[in-house]
């Protein structure tokens, strides 16, 4: 049993009696009431999953485990995974034995390669990504040991495992459906001696004399591997893996919600708005040009993507981390000088729209520019490596989900003639 393990088998105990003990003395509390535009509005807002993971709320961002992220800009992945998994940042001695552990579980099984090379060249790197893991179910230890008769307060031994598995393995993956789809070359050799971010980045093949792509690497799986529990990836992983489908099951579905235009696709759009931008005014543009642009695109009925959030309502925490990189190394680049220059007009023109509740960028505004600078100009793929990152949190979110017992996910749905009805009801009773 690796320490991890370990740690959470401590840990386990506590919060299952924590949590019965709360429900038995609470269990008819109202937390809040349902309206009918959330209803009719895909849920926006409704508080229905607990999500001990991370948290955001709109004057904050993001906080995971109680840590605001941008305290967590210079961890690693494995370092992010276990803080998720058990609330607590690890020691040196933890995180190198995960590390370990971690680069002990990479080797992808031969079939999957064949499956992917097998695949449609014009197939999606997404559909690609999902199909390989949707393929490794029968690698499930959780699945086995179900079949087996394992006891339920052990499921999340098993689930563990196949979260470290799919952590360790995801980024390879990954990277070969980049070797292939977009013909870079053979598949590169991984380093076991590497970190994971570091191997990932090294297999992409991303020529990196500086470091920085490595580096940047490193910050996107970590600022971008849990954003609470109630969006499409990690509501779909979370409702799969309810019904005890594996998690390999439960991952692909919730990264083919991932691969949805209205979830995963943002940062690809603001780059392509920026280099719209720099091809518009052959380069950077002046200060007045962008703001009368930014009006032009307004009053065309247009957004200005990567400004807005439908939760937060301040400059999201993940673009200051992403552009104080950009700011340490990016300078001098003209497509990163636009993202600057947006940044610093943009916002005051949005602030004189009242219909517009946040004007301020979101991570999506600057990730993309990063990732151009460095040559990964295959915008499809910004949602595989979006995918690489969220599965961090989703997996352990999954963890946790059967450590605590979680029952299967059953909301109740009804037709719009019974909305009717209740809402007229309502209405008569109010009236009188």
């Amino acid at each position: 049993m690796g320490m991890l393990a370990a740690r959470l088998a401590e840990l386990i105990p506590g919060m299952r009696t924590h949590a019965r003990e709360f429900v038995k003395a609470h269990g008819s509390t109202v937390i809040s009431e349902v309206t009918v535009e959330q209803i009719c509005g895909g849920m926006r807002g409704v508080r229905s999953i607990v999500c001990d993971t991370s948290s955001v709320e709109p004057d904050t961002g993001l906080t995971v485990r109680g840590y605001p992220i941008l305290d967590l800009v210079d961890k690693t992945p494995q370092e992010t995974l276990w803080l998720l998994l058990t609330g607590e940042m690890p020691t040196p001695e933890q995180a190198k034995n995960l590390t370990e552990d971690l680069a002990a579980r990479r080797e992808v099984p031969d079939y999957v390669w064949d499956i992917l090379e097998s695949m449609p060249r014009n197939s999606h790197p997404m559909t690609m990504l999902c199909v390989a893991i949707n393929s490794m179910a029968p690698e499930s230890k959780f699945r086995n040991a179900y079949e087996n008769g394992a006891k339920k307060e052990d499921y999340w031994i098993t689930t563990l495992e196949d979260c470290l598995d799919l952590v360790a393995r995801v980024p390879v993956i990954a990277a070969g459906i980049y070797r292939i789809h977009y013909e870079k070359g053979p598949r590169i050799e991984g380093d076991l001696k590497l970190p994971l971010s570091l191997n990932f980045a090294r297999l992409l093949g991303i020529k990196d004399p500086s470091g920085q792509f490595a580096d940047l690497i490193r910050l996107y799986l970590v600022l971008h591997s849990d954003h609470e529990g109630a969006n499409v990836s990690a509501m779909t992983t979370a409702v799969v893996n309810s019904a005890l489908s594996d998690l390999y099951l439960s991952l692909a579905a919730g990264l083919n919600g991932l691969a949805g235009p209205l979830h995963g696709l943002a940062n690809q759009d603001c780059i392509k708005w920026i280099l719209m931008v720099h091809e518009k005014f052959n380069g950077v543009p002046t200060d007045e040009q962008v703001e009368k642009f930014a009006w032009e695109t307004l009053n065309a009925g247009h957004v200005i993507p990567g400004y807005g959030h439908a939760v937060l309502r301040i400059t999201d925490p993940r673009f200051d981390a992403f552009y104080d990189f950009g700011k340490k190394f990016l300078h001098d680049d003209p497509v990163f000088q636009i993202v600057r220059k947006v940044f610093e007009i943009v916002p005051g023109v949005l602030q004189q729209v009242k219909k517009i509740k946040d004007p301020w960028p979101n991570v999506d505004a600057v990730s993309g520019s990063l990732l151009y600078h460095y040559g990964m100009t295959e915008f499809p793929f910004y949602t595989v490596l979006f995918g690489v990152s969220r599965t961090i949190g989703v997996a352990s979110q999954a963890v946790l989900a059967r450590a605590l017992g979680a029952p299967i996910f059953r909301p109740k749905s009804i037709t719009m003639d019974v909305l009717e009805a209740l809402v007229t009801k309502k209405d008569a009773v109010a009236a009188g």
